[in-house]
């Protein structure tokens, strides 16, 4: 079985799951809202609310990036969706799902997921040495993406 099967029928599940999650939170189905939860689930670029209405607007002539906007604000709070500040680039949207961490390309900015399981640790040993109720962590990696390190060669 290829990865890249396991990969669509993973995104289906969360999209799913999402929209369940949605459903349950009383929040309308719209087919933006669809839409626009769909290509966060698929898009593993973490994309900003421009990139995401530039990849419908030909699917809906009429949404506005405010649409997309209050469309993602409704996503994070109901805690589907991540908002993703880096300094003073516009903010990325992340589809919550399982913890995973991200490694930034220094040079261009582009954000790249990794699983680790092994730092679910993590939170064991800081809740038994602090004393602390453990909510998350969150951990990033810094470095220059393969692109850009092969630009710097030339």
């Amino acid at each position: 079985m290829s990865h890249t099967h396991t990969h669509v029928h993973e995104s289906q599940d969360q999209l799913k799951e999402a929209l369940d999650t949605l459903k349950q939170t009383g929040v309308r189905i719209t087919p933006q809202r669809h839409a626009i939860l769909e290509f966060l689930v698929e898009s593993m670029i973490h994309p900003t609310a421009d990139d995401i209405y530039k990849a419908l607007e030909g699917k809906f002539p009429n949404m506005s990036v405010a649409t997309v906007y209050n469309n993602l604000r409704v996503f994070r709070e109901v805690g589907l969706v991540k908002e993703l500040t880096y300094g003073d680039t516009s903010s990325r949207f992340d589809f919550v799902t399982t913890e995973h961490y991200h490694v930034i390309c220094e040079t261009c900015g582009k954000i790249v997921d990794f699983h680790y399981p092994g730092l679910d640790e993590v939170e064991q040993l800081a809740a038994h040495v602090t004393g602390f109720q453990i909510s998350h962590h969150r951990m990033e990696v810094y470095g220059t993406c393969a692109e850009c390190n092969h630009k710097d060669m030339h």
